[in-house]
């Protein structure tokens, strides 16, 4: 690996993590809104957003467990799930509907969902998690889907720049 190389994925990461961590109170709990998860659509264009993602979730989870309502369990199935939607959705990226990569779009939606929903139901109540597991994989799942609507944009934006040409 190159150091220009090595440099962008730090620099996505160390992005990732910043607006996540700003945005603490909104990137942490139950309904959450991680607006540093409009990244998550960064590999439709570049390949190495795969591991600035994981990097970057996992760093994000790690510094902020203080605001984690599952604590250090989010470290490990926080970085799971946006580690796997962005396998997911580079290898997705070419299948298109009416032009547009709907199924990777929605890779970080399901995966997040249903993992950190998962996660969510398991910690906060053990005893009826077939019962509220729909729920907080339904919130979010939906906190998930604002936050790919606007990396739509964005990663549309930057596709037209000479950011992520390898």
């Amino acid at each position: 690996m190159n150091t220009k190389r090595f440099a962008k994925i730090a620099m996505t990461a160390a992005v990732y993590t910043v607006v996540s961590l700003a945005l603490a109170p909104f990137s942490f709990g139950p309904v959450q809104v991680r607006i540093s998860e409009a990244l998550t659509l960064l590999p439709l264009i570049w390949h190495d957003a795969v591991y600035a993602l994981i990097l970057g979730c996992f760093l994000t989870n790690l510094l902020g467990v203080a605001f984690s309502v599952t604590g250090p369990i989010d470290i490990l199935v926080g970085t799971l799930a946006t580690g796997l939607a962005a396998i997911a959705t580079y290898r997705l990226r070419d299948r298109k509907i009416h032009g547009a990569p709907v199924l990777s779009i929605l890779m970080p939606v399901i995966f997040n969902g249903f993992l950190v929903g998962l996660e969510l139901a398991w910690m906060l109540n053990p005893t009826e998690i077939m019962m509220v597991f729909p729920i907080y994989a339904l919130e979010v799942a939906a906190g998930e889907l604002v936050s790919v609507i606007a990396g739509w944009f964005l990663i549309k934006q930057l596709a037209k720049t000479e950011l992520f040409i390898e």
